[in-house]
């Protein structure tokens, strides 16, 4: 486990983390594959729109 210098670099990465988390992490009534496999073409959808990447 990561060590944090400073409660406010804790809440930074608690901070970040969760909204990339809520990205990436299927709500849990969608559990078949199909259902987590196009979620996650989604969320990765969503993240290179977000930081512009071309693919």
């Amino acid at each position: 486990m990561q060590r944090f210098k400073s409660p406010g670099q804790l809440q930074r990465f608690v901070t970040m983390f969760s909204g990339l988390r809520n990205l990436f992490v299927p709500p849990h009534n969608q559990r078949c594959a199909i259902d987590i496999h196009l979620h996650r073409l989604s969320a990765f959808a969503q993240w290179k729109t977000a930081a512009m990447i071309d693919a």
